[in-house]
């Protein structure tokens, strides 16, 4: 093989391999909660700018607790803040454990993480700042041995 072929190979495999790993987010940010103790009126703040109103977007909720968590799951309630003025509240529920009580997330060390998709190809209707603000709807307040809450805005695939 030409010894130019083979570096044009590498170098294209490269480019390839940087432009897969390249995330196009438009925001993927937590929150610490502090003393993993999360109540009613902490309500993390997430602001995502939105400049395409033709572009599809899935909505993850991101959330972080440790392995003395009580619950398998957890409810949250979601408040949307439009450019306009507007806002809305969604409620959703997360199932953090199997029946048989083992972690669905990712675990790292003393915490597991999950990702969980909870609005899937949503168009913004305004170009702005659209502010999300997450705020757990369990009966214990605080809710112990939470981490970290926070949101996840990417284009639909």
């Amino acid at each position: 093989m030409r010894p130019y072929l083979t570096i044009s190979m590498c170098f294209l495999g490269f480019v390839m391999f940087v432009a897969s790993c390249t995330d196009t987010a438009v925001v993927d940010q937590n929150v610490a909660i502090p003393d993993h103790k999360w109540s009613y009126d902490n309500q993390p703040l997430i602001t995502a700018h939105i400049t395409d109103t033709t572009v599809y977007y899935d909505i993850y909720l991101n959330l972080r607790h440790t392995p003395d968590y009580r619950y398998a799951n957890i409810f949250i309630l979601l408040h949307q803040g439009y450019p306009d003025g507007t806002d809305t509240t969604e409620r959703f529920e997360l199932q953090l454990a199997a029946p048989d009580g083992r972690w669905l997330g990712r675990g790292s060390g003393s915490v597991y993480a999950h990702q969980q998709l909870i609005k899937e190809s949503v168009r913004f209707p305004d170009t702005g700042n659209y502010v999300f603000a997450i705020e757990q709807n369990m009966r214990e307040n605080p809710l112990g041995e939470i981490t970290d809450a926070g949101i996840r805005i990417a284009p639909a695939e």
